[in-house]
């Protein structure tokens, strides 16, 4: 996505504007809540109970609470409404993008039913164990699924103009292409930039490289939030705004109309990272180094272990498959054998299906001379290579030809997920700073392979390698390698 996204898209459908979308979607995402409650938790009360309903009793007393089934299917839901509620599932912040919706989601349902626990044993109540051991993961899953759905059809409306923020940028031309450019690569994040106030703008004037306009200077924020019905300002920068300046805007802002937003210099850095201190009236925002070793790096071996260990079992079949194709195809050996560079500089052996002919390195640098990189200027990527074998192909098409690694990440050479593992005459055109990637193992797939793959330049693989080392978790990994499914089976960017 270049920067001329942000001003390309289509107009805002005043129908849906940003003063009243957070409101309607809520309103749906709510509504859609309850369904999915109403089905899951009377579904298994049906599935449980039958169409007959039970009543609650004391534990250790015959007398009944005059309470059936059906009476705590409603509590049960109208509870776990209310906690959705509480705990802001549905506030805009966290709609649209991210994990924190889903959490939220995950959160209030573990102490709705830790407090319904607590309850029962206190009152000595006895409440069905299949009943609330199948209604809590199913509520959990349904409603997380609903919320995923939603989410997708959120990005295609926001691709399209509505529901979205109409963002106004304050701060110096430098610091407003930044945040503009960083905006546009997340269409689907919901922030549509619409205009510019810089020191010493002036109408007419746009935003290098882009047809966002210049509404004007700093003083001239009023006039332009009315120009382009904008409902958010973005400060990008704060060296052209004093303390009191800044409070004399965040007052000239109209409550519940007008959102005011501080974007500091920071780029790439994960949420879990950063965590926002008042101090004396200051918002320190405190950013966390990262870490690579004790506990960290325990729990990611264990997952590789786990997850290579079950993948080599359950693909055992499909390795077997291929490797006898490629040997009776006599393409050569197997399985390719090509020295990576690894974590912390070390070199490893990686493993993949043959997927070209005997002696294709020997042939790269008459390519390179004769052709241009389909991939970018560091990494060699050609469509149409005429290396590639016929099988080679379809197991390239479909990444089959990477399955050997699995043996490697049971090895510890290299991770499930992690950067791309590079050659030694690729690492020799590194840029210092591209060295961070080395704080980790490779991985057989990453945020590159769920992100373009070889479609994408230098510079964007660089920024996604370095955003996951920076940024790694284990909820990271899962996202990951269930993106990397979906991104296998599109195949965009796969030769």
């Amino acid at each position: 996505m270049n920067e001329n996204a942000a001003s390309t898209a289509p107009p805002v459908d005043r129908k849906t504007t940003s003063r009243d979308w957070r409101d309607i979607y809520a309103g749906r995402l709510a509504i859609t809540d309850l369904l999915v409650l109403i089905w899951v938790v009377f579904g298994v009360q049906i599935l449980w109970f039958g169409l007959d309903t039970a009543d609650l009793a004391f534990r250790g007393s015959t007398m009944g609470l005059g309470l059936n089934y059906t009476a705590v299917s409603v509590i049960l839901i109208a509870s776990w409404m209310t906690m959705l509620g509480v705990y802001g599932s549905r506030g805009y912040r966290v709609l649209g993008t991210g994990p924190d919706e889903y959490k939220l989601i995950a959160n209030s349902s573990l102490r709705l039913f830790g407090l319904l626990a607590i309850v029962a044993y206190l009152f000595h109540i006895d409440v069905a164990r299949g009943y609330i051991l199948i209604a809590f993961p199913m509520g959990l899953i349904v409603l997380v699924f609903s919320r995923w759905i939603w989410r997708q059809w959120l990005v295609v409306q926001r691709l399209r103009g509505r529901f979205t923020s109409r963002v106004l940028l304050v701060g110096s031309r430098i610091s407003a292409s930044r945040v503009n450019r960083e905006l546009s690569r997340l269409p689907g994040a919901g922030y549509l930039v619409v205009g510019v106030c810089v020191p010493n703008g002036f109408p007419g004037d746009f935003l290098p490289d882009t047809q966002i306009p210049v509404l004007g200077d700093i003083d001239s924020l009023q006039a332009a939030l009315g120009a382009v019905d904008a409902d958010t300002v973005v400060v990008t920068s704060s060296a052209e705004l004093s303390p009191i300046r800044m409070r004399e805007l965040s007052w000239s802002l109209e409550p519940g109309k007008h959102h005011l937003v501080v974007a500091p210099s920071l780029t790439d850095i994960g949420g879990p990272r950063i965590h926002t201190r008042p101090v004396a009236g200051l918002p320190l925002i405190h950013v966390e180094t990262p870490r690579y070793e004790g506990l960290t790096q325990f729990a990611k071996r264990a997952f590789d272990l786990i997850g290579s260990g079950l993948l080599i079992v359950a693909v055992s079949p499909l390795l077997i498959l291929i490797s006898a194709v490629i040997g009776l195809c006599r393409s050569g050996p197997v399985l390719f054998r090509q020295e990576r560079v690894g974590i912390n500089g070390n070199h490893f052996i990686m493993f993949k299906f043959r997927s070209m002919v005997v002696g294709a390195e020997s042939g790269l640098e008459k390519l390179r001379e004769q052709q241009e990189s389909e991939g970018n200027s560091v990494l060699f990527k050609l469509k149409g290579d005429p290396r590639v074998t016929l099988i080679g192909g379809y197991l390239r098409r479909f990444s089959l030809d990477e399955l050997p690694q699995l043996f490697n990440v049971l090895a510890g050479k290299m991770s499930l997920v992690g950067p791309r593992p590079p050659l030694e005459i690729e690492v020799d055109q590194y840029e210092i700073h591209v060295h961070r990637r080395f704080l980790v193992k490779p991985g057989i797939t990453g945020l590159w392979q769920v992100s373009g793959r070889s479609n994408l330049s230098w510079e964007d693989s660089v920024r996604l390698d370095l955003y996951y080392v920076e940024n790694w978790s284990i909820t990271g990994d899962l996202i990951i390698l269930w993106r990397t499914a979906r991104a296998v089976l599109i195949r965009d960017g796969a030769y």
